[in-house]
């Protein structure tokens, strides 16, 4: 006869058996924790639980220091990956993956600088750092890779070059003036409203009084506010500039020298010149002591600009008007030969200015006094009465130059070739008239038969 014995576990004993076997297995860390940092930079990872140990995989890139019971510091030295540990007194262990990138912000600030307009941003990797975005030209990827490999090790290019198109173009309106103000000072010309300074952007001018500019009188007093230094104004889009200037030129104020029209491809110089050019005897030295050789040098209205679109649509210029004249009153001879001086007002500046745009440059004053002396040969030179026989006048002139730059975008034309309507002819064109066979009684024609 076989006992069997029947022995019942309470759900207490049963709750203190797994509390133990739980106990017994260790705990699984979670997944590690990524840092990013850039060189010099550190962190600070908080341990609430007490740090009992910190250790680096990668000490020459990120160091771990334990700055207090709670607190380890990461420091970031050198660019690469490291991971660190860091063990608690209770037990646990966290992992960290740091990363430390180098600072690229003030490089991407430079590559802004050195190529607006330009989409290119920096992209830092494990090894190398790369430029990606798009640029115009592969010599400008060339040029932006060199620019930052002189900063970075290991730079590459994943710049996109766009194909080869039509580049834009600008087209540059300027009108040479120049103003007599010796006579504006009678009529009481202002280009600047009443009680303004040099702001840019005024809405009117105010230089002529309520009504329309015909009613501009002389003998008001002057509010003339172009100082003698040079000056510059922008204008507004509306702002009619063209109606002052036509109305003082036809007042005999404003003498307009010239008004060139230049087209300029995006990032090219344009130039201009409107008048010639005077020899200038040079002596020679060395070998060829004694001969003399001819060096021309060129005067007249000269212009230059070099435009440049931005991203958001601006033009920005650098124009270098210049106007000069041959004044043979200050030249000097040398070795016989009479040889004038120039006279010349140059100004360049540069402006950034939206298509449509005006900007006014002024202030370049040239200011003369002319003496001229008549006199009666042989008579003048008499003692005391010759003074009878002579004439002295002094007239003195001031003239200044304004210079208007208006900035246009231009959009290259297509291939197509439309009809240009041409002139009618002084002299009517050549008819020639068929006259009729004559013809015999009946309706027959010499010379053949009907059928």
């Amino acid at each position: 006869m076989r006992l069997v014995y029947q022995r019942r576990i309470g759900p207490w004993v049963l709750l203190l058996a797994l509390a133990g076997f739980a106990a017994a297995i260790e705990p699984v860390p979670s997944g590690p924790s990524e840092i990013f940092l850039t060189v010099g930079r550190g962190v600070v990872i908080d341990c609430p639980k007490g740090v009992l140990r910190v250790a680096t995989s990668n000490p020459e890139t990120v160091d771990a220091v334990s700055a207090s019971n709670q607190e380890v510091l990461f420091h970031a030295k050198a660019l690469g990956q490291a991971t660190l540990f860091i063990w608690s007194k209770a037990g646990d262990r966290k992992v960290y993956e740091v990363t430390v990138e180098p600072n690229l912000e003030p490089l991407r600030r430079l590559v802004r600088d050195t190529f607006p307009g330009e989409e290119i941003d920096l992209r830092s990797s494990r090894d190398s750092l790369a430029l990606v975005g798009n640029v115009s030209s592969q010599s400008l990827a060339d040029r932006a890779l060199a620019l930052v490999a002189a900063s970075v090790k290991g730079a590459v290019s994943n710049l996109k070059v766009a194909p080869p198109g039509v580049d834009k173009q600008v087209v540059l309106h300027v009108k040479f003036a120049e103003l007599d103000r010796n006579t504006a000072s009678q009529f009481g010309v202002n280009f600047l409203s009443t009680g303004a300074a040099n702001t840019p952007g005024r809405i009117t001018t105010g230089q002529f009084p309520s009504g329309s500019p015909s009613q501009l009188a002389a003998g008001t007093p002057t509010s003339f506010s172009l100082s003698d230094v040079l000056n510059i104004f922008a204008f507004r889009p509306d702002l009619n500039l063209g109606v002052m200037i036509r109305d003082l030129e036809t007042r005999g104020l404003l003498q307009i020298l010239a008004e060139p029209n230049l087209v300029a491809t995006n990032g090219k110089e344009a130039s201009f010149l409107a008048g010639g050019e005077f020899p200038i005897p040079v002596a020679q030295a060395g070998a060829n002591s004694g001969a003399i050789s001819v060096v021309f040098r060129e005067y007249g209205i000269k212009l230059s600009f070099l435009p440049q679109i931005t991203s958001n649509g601006t033009i920005r210029l650098h124009v270098k008007p210049e106007v000069s004249s041959i004044d043979a009153s200050n030249g000097v001879t040398v070795s016989g030969i009479q040889i004038p001086a120039l006279t010349t007002r140059r100004m360049e500046t540069d402006i950034e200015l939206g298509p449509g745009q005006s900007f006014v440059i002024g202030g370049l004053i040239d200011d003369r006094v002319i003496e001229n002396l008549s006199q009666v040969p042989g008579l003048s030179h008499i003692p005391i009465l010759g003074a009878l026989f002579k004439s002295r006048s002094i007239s003195k002139t001031k003239t200044e130059l304004v210079v208007v730059v208006t900035p246009e975008m231009a959009e290259p034309a297509s291939g197509a070739v439309w009809d240009i309507p041409m002139p009618i002819p002084f002299l009517p064109p050549v008819v020639q008239e068929q006259k009729a066979k004559p013809t015999q009684p009946g309706g027959a024609q010499t010379g053949g038969a009907q059928k």
